[in-house]
């Protein structure tokens, strides 16, 4: 599709990059006349060089001729998607205009999912940075729209991450769908084969498809 190109965000907890929820991802926003590519981010480090990152990258597609880029990111990458949307003091050319987010990570004020937060934040991050990266802190009506989905089975992000982050988009009016399906571990990518959660991909083309 001319003049929308979507940023896949691999998940891994910030410490490595999940092969199926890269290449097998824009292969099938290609299918669908999106272009894509995968942005690999640093792992392993500090905020914001994940975020100062990717802001780069989003520059750089704009750069090329890109009007509108979307992000697609999963459970970490999930995570520095919504910060991308999200923080304060991008620029204009580092704009956000629409982000999907599977099993995400979206609050850093929980316990669930540590490893990736004592990554991210360090082992003594206070509340106030704690609160600055936690998705559900950064909303505001200005927010770009969201799809967002989740299993409710979910052992290593609850579904809480995205119930947070859904009831912060409804109470700012922001553009968004949300679906929660009863079944399914983390970390399933495109979910091919994995009963009622396999169809998200369905609603999520559509969807995308609205927003390019």
């Amino acid at each position: 599709m001319t003049g929308t190109h979507m940023i896949v965000l691999p998940g891994g907890g910030y410490a490595e990059h999940a092969a199926h929820e890269a290449e097998p991802v824009v292969d099938w926003l290609d299918d669908m006349g999106v272009r894509a590519s995968v942005f690999r981010y640093p792992l392993r480090a500090r905020h914001p060089q994940p975020l100062d990152a990717l802001r780069a990258e989003i520059r750089r597609r704009r750069a090329a001729g890109a009007q509108r880029i979307g992000l697609i990111g999963f459970s970490a990458g999930g995570h520095l998607a919504g910060l991308a949307a999200l923080a304060p003091g991008a620029g204009p050319d580092e704009a956000v205009d629409f982000a999907v987010l599977g099993y995400a990570i979206t609050s850093m004020e929980t316990e669930t999912y540590r490893p990736a937060r004592m990554i991210l934040l360090g082992e003594d991050a206070g509340p106030e940075l704690r609160r600055s990266t936690s998705l559900d802190s950064l909303v505001t009506p200005q927010s770009p729209p969201f799809f967002v989905w989740h299993t409710a089975e979910d052992p290593y992000v609850p579904a809480e991450h995205t119930y947070r982050l859904a009831a912060a988009l409804a109470a700012g009016q922001v553009p968004h769908a949300v679906h929660v399906f009863a079944h399914g571990p983390h970390s399933l990518g495109l979910a091919r084969n994995a009963g009622e959660a396999a169809i998200w991909t369905t609603l999520a083309k559509a969807w995308i498809l609205e927003q390019a």
